[in-house]
């Protein structure tokens, strides 16, 4: 069974994490808000230091991955392992800062992707590299299932034609994982996911957004016109299965959605301790050893923002445990991500509101942090996506019978 306390083994890992978003994230956090697109050469630092965590088995707050070991499956007794660790220093970094972590070099949902489906192989070839991730499409939103792009193999090479939107660090990283069909007719089970390196004939990076949040990571628009990727740098198998479906590329999300579920905590928790100063330094109290409804009203929206927040952190915390523990989360995943990316939204904008005229302007993060909260509900699977998964795996009914 779960234990809810921080692993001892993670503990310094955890502190570490903290010390480098507060020292590091916190101080240029408004700076790269106002300077966007531009690169924040502070975290360079940072990729040899979290390549020697993830070198040495214990994970930092990178980009893990969910494999499935047959070796640990038959060890008995609980372990936290990476994942655990990924989502405790992730929650610890997006309290500085959630677009600094997401700008941070090699720790794209790319490599998330690389880590949780590429044969041994081809880990030993992408797992250096920073690759960010190209799901969506003009034409195709949270419906992955229904992606146009297209990968037709031609000899030695996979000849990859579409357009992807919303990709995080799609100018900056070195590769990008890019979900295409082999055979549109054959539906989700010819949906892959292949390595496209930069500087690949036929690979173009044709704008970059300008967003309401997490301003310092770049999002790109990629365009792919008769691209020729390696045959090997498909991830997994190229056979296409009807009866699993694309359970191998969605194995992916058993990763990720825990990880924005744990940015989105961190996130909250930032909003909730800086409302909570405010409120001090108005006189305001919350105590927790009298009903709500005997304090002060603020301090009542406090304390209900405050269970709404551990709640999300409860419920990340064991989505991670289970996929260290190789059972199967996809159900808690989408648990996590759908409480998490719904209640910092809620929580960050009501701190704006308590925090009176203070909360909306540049002199605290709070105004800030409500922005870069709205994504962390949107991207890796919207609100809506998300309960219907839930919906789905309660019931036992299929994607075509629930839609």
């Amino acid at each position: 069974m779960i234990n809810l306390e921080v692993p001892a083994k993670a503990r310094a890992l955890v502190n570490q994490a903290y010390q480098a978003a507060a020292e590091v994230f916190r101080p240029i956090s408004r700076k790269y808000d106002r300077a966007e697109h531009a690169y924040p050469s502070e975290l360079d630092m940072f990729a040899a230091l979290l390549d020697g965590l993830n070198s040495s088995g214990e994970g930092g707050a990178g980009a893990a991955g969910v494999r499935r070991d047959e070796k640990a499956e038959k060890k008995s007794g609980n372990r936290n392992g990476a994942n655990m660790n990924v989502a405790l220093g992730t929650i610890e970094m997006c309290w500085g800062d959630v677009g600094l972590l997401l700008s941070m070099p090699r720790q794209g949902l790319g490599n998330a992707a690389i880590a949780s489906v590429a044969n041994e192989e081809q880990l030993a070839r992408f797992g250096k590299i920073w690759a960010a991730m190209a799901i969506t499409e003009p034409d195709c939103g949270s419906d992955s299932a229904a992606i146009n792009t297209t990968a037709r193999l031609d000899g030695d090479a996979y000849v990859l034609n579409g357009e992807k939107i919303f990709v995080t660090s799609g100018e900056r990283a070195d590769a990008v994982v890019v979900w295409a069909t082999l055979d549109k007719s054959k539906g989700r089970a010819a949906i892959k996911s292949f390595v496209v390196e930069k500087g690949t004939p036929g690979f173009e990076v044709v704008r970059l957004e300008h967003k309401l949040g997490i301003r310092a990571s770049d999002t790109a628009v990629l365009r792919f016109d008769n691209c020729r990727v390696p045959k090997e740098n498909l991830l997994g198998t190229p056979e296409i299965d009807t009866k699993k479906g694309f359970a191998g590329v969605m194995q992916t999300f058993d990763n990720t959605r825990p990880l924005v579920a744990a940015m989105a905590v961190g996130v909250a928790r930032a909003a909730l301790e800086e409302t909570a100063r405010i409120l001090a330094e108005a006189g305001v109290t919350v105590d927790y050893d009298k009903p709500a409804h005997h304090q002060h009203a603020a301090a009542a929206t406090y304390l209900e923002l405050e269970s709404d927040y551990e709640s999300a952190y409860l419920l990340t915390l064991e989505s991670a445990w289970m996929a260290d523990n190789r059972k199967p989360n996809s159900l808690q995943a989408s648990m996590a991500k759908a409480k998490a990316g719904r209640s910092v939204v809620d929580i960050t904008l009501r701190c704006v509101e308590l925090a009176g005229a203070l909360g909306y302007t540049e002199e605290s993060l709070l105004e800030k942090w409500s922005r870069d909260a709205k994504i962390l509900d949107i991207f890796e699977g919207t609100q809506q996506i998300q309960q219907l998964i839930v919906a789905r795996r309660l019931l036992g009914k299929s994607s075509a019978e629930l839609k």
